[in-house]
């Protein structure tokens, strides 16, 4: 992985009066990864970016985007920068056609190659049979698709979504992460904002945010180890297993009748610790029934760090 910065933003703050709705954080994504900023509505993810690519001036604190000081060279980043905001905000009367070849020449995009480029994205984006259609008039999971190919047209080095999959049904979902995962292979570095949980996992790095500060920051699997402190295991065996578990952090413990247990260990890393325990249970004449880790959801994550927090 290249260890060039996509986006740098030190100790950046925003205060809107006696709010302070981004509150000194600082982001480093590296080039060509999918970096998702995760948080409950209200905590500061759209302030953030926004204050990324200069559409809000920071209270304190600054922000590069691939070296380029956001704050004195905003039109540089905005020609390497794609944009799609959480709501619609294209030209409900102009047509699926019209939008893109509009941002097309806003973007400086000579006329034969934004011609090629507009026809490429109709048909990347399944837009080829609305493309006559005006954008007011179109569903919401297509002008999402339109908007994105919006926000794509001029190929740019890093893309910046807002809740890109708020109110679209799954299969939508499915198919903009996978884009998104295809851009990532192309070399552009995907900068998304959500509250779905359960997508985040799709994120190669991300950053919790509650009430304008970061309060983890990781893989989804680094976010879950840090909040649980390791992995998690559950074991049901024959016979009292507190003996063989002195040694590790015993998490629950449930007798199940018949002498059978079941108990929750907290473990470094799972996939070693399942045959450590599986071998000391059966060295210690113990019949273990099932082994096995527990999944846990970046939403017991969030919970359990804002709670510690």
């Amino acid at each position: 992985m290249n260890n060039e910065l996509a986006v740098e933003a030190v100790n950046l703050t925003k205060v809107f009066g006696r709010f302070k709705a981004v509150d000194s954080i600082n982001l480093r994504v590296e080039k060509g990864t999918i970096f998702g900023l995760l948080g409950p509505n209200g905590a500061g993810k759209t302030t953030t970016i926004r204050m990324i690519l200069g559409l809000l001036k920071p209270t304190t604190g600054y922000v590069r985007v691939f070296g380029i000081d956001v704050e004195k060279r905003r039109r540089d980043v905005l020609k390497i920068t794609g944009y799609m905001p959480q709501h619609f905000s294209l030209y409900e009367d102009l047509t699926v056609e019209e939008n893109l070849y509009l941002f097309a020449s806003l973007f400086g995009i000579p006329k034969g190659k934004a011609r090629e480029r507009v026809q490429e994205l109709l048909r990347e984006f399944l837009l080829v049979e609305f493309k006559d259609r005006l954008a007011g008039k179109l569903s919401g999971g297509t002008r999402q698709r339109l908007a994105l190919a919006v926000a794509l047209v001029h190929n740019p080095r890093l893309l910046v979504v807002d809740e890109p999959t708020a109110g679209v049904d799954p299969p939508l979902r499915r198919y903009f992460w996978d884009k998104f995962r295809r851009l990532k292979e192309e070399g552009v570095t995907v900068l998304v904002t959500t509250h779905y949980m359960d997508e985040a996992e799709n994120c190669d790095i991300l950053v919790l945010m509650n009430r304008g500060r970061i309060i983890a920051e990781g893989s989804p699997l680094e976010i879950k180890r840090r909040a649980f402190g390791g992995d998690l295991i559950d074991l049901e065996v024959s016979g009292d297993p507190s003996w063989v578990l002195r040694d590790f952090v015993v998490l629950e413990r449930e007798h199940l009748g018949n002498g059978k247990f079941k108990v929750r260990v907290l473990v470094e890393d799972a996939s070693e610790a399942i045959a450590q325990l599986t071998k000391a249970f059966e060295k210690g004449g113990l019949r273990v029934h099932r082994v096995y880790p527990v999944q846990v959801s970046l939403e017991d994550a969030f919970i359990r760090l804002v709670e510690g927090g």
